[in-house]
C-alpha cells in the first residue's frame, strides 16, 4: 500500500524560501515518477513538478519554473521541493503524489 508522509511548509514572507520533504513507503519507490502538487483555496489542484524515477529529468510548471526545484533520494525514499522567491500566489496545500497515492498535504502560506 503507497504511503506518503509530507513535512515541512509553513508561514513564510515573500521572497523567502521552504523547504517540502515526501517519506514514502509501500512500494518500490526507485522504480516510479513522483510529483508535486498544489491546491490553493478555490482552485483545483494543479501540477507543479514531476522528477523520472532515476532523478534525471525534472520538469516544473511555468509558474514555479527557476524558483523551485525538485529532487529524491532513492536510497532514503524520500523526495524534496526547494521553493525559493516565494509569492503570495504559491499560497496553496502542496500534495506528494505518486500513481493513485497521495500524501495528507502540508500548507505554504506566503504573507506580508
Amino acid at each position: 500500500q503507497v504511503q506518503l508522509v509530507e513535512s515541512g511548509g509553513g508561514l513564510v514572507q515573500p521572497g523567502g524560501s521552504q523547504r517540502l520533504s515526501c517519506a514514502a513507503s509501500g512500494f518500490a519507490f526507485r522504480w516510479y515518477a513522483m510529483n508535486w502538487y498544489r491546491q490553493a483555496p478555490g482552485k483545483e489542484r494543479e501540477l507543479v513538478a514531476k522528477i523520472t524515477p532515476a532523478g534525471c529529468t525534472t520538469t516544473h510548471a511555468n509558474s514555479v519554473k527557476g524558483r523551485f526545484t525538485i529532487s529524491r533520494y532513492n536510497t532514503k525514499k524520500t523526495m524534496d521541493q526547494k521553493m525559493n522567491s516565494l509569492k503570495p500566489e504559491d499560497t496553496a496545500v502542496y500534495y506528494c503524489n505518486q500513481g493513485s497515492g497521495w500524501g495528507q498535504g502540508n500548507q505554504v502560506t506566503v504573507y506580508s
